[in-house]
């Protein structure tokens, strides 16, 4: 086992670091321009296979409160052609990838009540793509999948008794230890660069939490946190409100630079 933990050690100490927006450390394993590609590709398929919106005032509204975000990014972002779509989609969800694409489900309008709980939404996607979670979570992936492999060649070279089983065990072990915290950790990390992100804008920060509240609603029944994606809304909620009033802050220098969006929807 330890020969197996090793190989994977050796796998990620090939890769590249980068530094996120908060600090943090991260493995890239692809080019911005890469990236870029994989989401345009991946955009352009999902537009092929999904039913887009037609009502012009929610295009509208949308697309007010994307705008509204988009001028407050990095320059290396703001810069970039942005494409947004509403998709007509019962799924209270929203997503944004890498070349400038943000996809908005019409479910997800019947959470967010209004535009800043709608750019809490939109913020947190755009915040995936500022903190380059795309490609940590392929480059992970694809170190997991390395490592596995190396450990496979390990105990089949030295014929170990039950490798099928550790195998198994170290699959689940990749999957609870590192895969699903590192999910976990892209969500609160998308959550905060979004709160600052809106506020900015002009947006009323304490939005996110209202959203939050109501996207608790939409089920009793979760599954242990450590077993999921996602922290529990709850601590999403706690993490918001400790940020918050840095964030409402940003909101104040904001408004009095006359940022103050009005996206009707």
């Amino acid at each position: 086992m330890k020969k197996i933990m090793l190989a994977i050690a050796v796998a990620a100490s090939l890769v590249g670091c980068k530094t996120s927006p908060t600090g943090r450390t991260q493995i890239a394993l692809y080019s911005a321009k890469q990236m870029d590609q994989m989401g345009a590709a991946s955009f352009e398929q999902l537009k092929s296979e999904q039913k887009i919106n037609g009502d012009k005032r929610t295009n509208s509204y949308v697309k007010c409160i994307a705008d509204a975000l988009i001028a407050q990014l990095p320059t290396k972002y703001a810069s970039q052609q942005w494409e947004v779509v509403v998709f007509e989609d019962d799924s209270a969800n929203a997503f944004a990838l890498p070349g400038g694409k943000i996809g908005v489900h019409t479910g997800i309008m019947k959470v967010a009540e209004n535009q800043h709980q709608l750019a809490a939404v939109m913020g947190h996607e755009v915040g995936h793509v500022i903190a380059e979670h795309a490609n940590e979570r392929v480059s992970q992936n694809n170190l997991l999948q390395i490592g596995l492999q190396a450990g496979q060649s390990i105990l089949e070279s030295n014929d170990i008794a039950h490798k099928n089983a550790i195998m198994q065990g170290l699959g689940l072990g990749a999957q609870f230890g590192i895969a699903l915290p590192f999910s976990r950790t892209h969500e609160s990390e998308a959550d905060i660069i979004g709160l600052d992100l809106m506020a900015k804008a002009g947006f009323d920060p304490t939005g996110s939490v209202a959203l939050w509240q109501n996207m608790s609603k939409l089920s009793e029944q979760r599954q242990p946190e450590f077993m999921s994606t996602h922290p529990a809304p709850g601590n999403r909620i706690k993490q918001l409100q400790a940020s918050m009033t840095s964030a409402e802050q940003l909101a104040a220098k904001a408004r009095s630079q006359g940022l103050m969006p009005n996206c009707q929807r």
